[in-house]
């Protein structure tokens, strides 16, 4: 469904039990994330966010990844919620998208403007940040649940290794998405009087 950018910022939200089903065609998948590349700004314009979507058998190789390390952190008695949350939350959702920042981008940018070199870190998360939230609300307004994991840095490594990606792509974040089963609960937003300043 189309909806205006603030009725989208509105109705995002973070949904789990997800289901391997698609309302769109991959490629229109692939369009959102590539005009995310395109159009979404990174500080001095340094284009430092990387993306990789996986699908089918290349998603659910992401949860078998994930879980196997989980399994060598959890308590054993916790480890049976931790599979099913994994499994139906995350596992059985259509696809998963990969969020990195590029350090050798990051390194670049500290090298070339020292004024701002501690600074660049930060503004590289932020830029990671503008293309999650793109992102993540450019899917649901597509009719997909999707949430926004960390299972890095747990998972690097394998993601590396198993994508054969390069080691200067600092893993960041994790969106699954799919059909939602469910409808989450009241949003909480809590007010904004303690959050937001004017002076005029």
């Amino acid at each position: 469904m189309e909806r205006t950018f603030e009725e989208a910022l509105e109705n995002r939200r973070s949904y789990y039990r997800l289901t391997d089903k698609s309302p769109v065609s991959d490629e229109v998948i692939k369009d959102v994330i590539r005009k995310a590349i395109l159009h979404v700004p990174s500080a001095f314009n340094s284009r430092s966010t990387r993306i990789v979507l996986l699908l089918g058998e290349h998603h659910r190789k992401l949860w078998e990844l994930t879980l196997g390390q989980l399994r060598k952190v959890t308590p054993a008695e916790f480890f049976p919620r931790t599979e099913k949350k994994v499994a139906t939350s995350f596992a059985s959702a259509y696809g998963t998208v990969l969020f990195f920042e590029d350090m050798e981008v990051v390194e670049k940018m500290q090298n070339d403007f020292p004024t701002y070199a501690a600074a660049f870190p930060s503004y590289s998360d932020q830029t990671s940040a503008m293309h999650q939230i793109a992102i993540w609300t450019r899917l649901e307004d597509l009719g997909f649940g999707a949430s926004l994991q960390h299972y890095n840095p747990l998972i690097d490594k394998d993601v590396a290794e198993t994508w054969d990606l390069s080691p200067k792509w600092r893993l960041v974040s994790q969106i699954p998405f799919g059909i939602p089963e469910d409808v989450p609960g009241t949003k909480e937003t809590g007010p904004t009087e303690n959050r937001f300043l004017v002076f005029e």
